[in-house]
């Protein structure tokens, strides 16, 4: 059966400015699991790392602790894994639509940001992997402003870099992303996690301030006029 879908019209100017988050927004976050835990397993066994990395995926899959595992077996620091996990330049890519709608914007003269948990190195080997730098006009990092969501101050630094009259934020995590654009006024719109999101338990965050005015299926829904 061929999917309907719900357009949603987004009138888009120079006073308008999108905001996404980036981990199971933008990409899948469980692929950048896999290429960290690939690179780690190259580096551990350069000649056999198909098998370790399949070993520890796994182990993560049935929540067992793969760093303690790698440390105890290889004798390695579990901070040095970390520091392989985290400094590692990401294979991932972006959802179908994202970029399309990316270019969409900047064609209406529209400004986009990003606000993003998370550490400044990592985030940003993401942003360029993905290669839509050139796309965003701002990007706010928690790492790099020292507050993290659901913080008013992660929001009111893009309305401070990218000053306008209508903001929109597209979000999956139910639990931090949509409280602080809801007190602030914004647009807030959801993709629905489809199976794959590291954060899973929307289902705990039902009331008011946790949710989103929109929920999408998939960036097609979103038609920038």
């Amino acid at each position: 059966m061929t999917q309907k879908f719900w357009f949603m019209d987004i009138k888009v100017d120079h006073e308008t400015v999108i905001v996404f988050d980036l981990d199971d927004t933008l990409y899948n976050e469980l692929d950048f699991l896999r290429s960290a835990y690939a690179s780690i397993a190259r580096s551990l066994e350069p000649e056999n790392w198909k098998q370790l990395f399949a070993s520890i995926f796994s182990l993560y899959r049935s929540n067992g602790n793969v760093f303690e595992f790698l440390s105890k077996t290889y004798g390695v620091e579990v901070t040095s894994l970390l520091k392989m996990y985290h400094n590692h330049q990401p294979n991932i890519q972006l959802f179908d639509g994202v970029l399309e709608i990316f270019k969409a914007i900047k064609s209406k003269n529209g400004r986009i940001g990003i606000i993003t948990d998370g550490r400044s190195k990592t985030q940003r080997a993401k942003l360029e992997s993905l290669g839509i730098l050139n796309y965003i006009d701002s990007i706010i990092i928690s790492e790099e402003i020292g507050s993290e969501k659901p913080s008013l101050d992660n929001f009111k630094a893009i309305e401070s870099s990218l000053p306008g009259i209508v903001y929109y934020y597209i979000a999956d995590n139910l639990k931090k992303d949509f409280i602080a654009p809801n007190a602030l006024g914004w647009k807030s719109i959801a993709l629905i996690d489809m199976g794959k999101n590291i954060h899973f338990e929307s289902h705990k965050y039902i009331g008011d301030i946790y949710l989103p005015q929109r929920f999408i299926l998939d960036f097609v829904e979103l038609k920038f006029i």
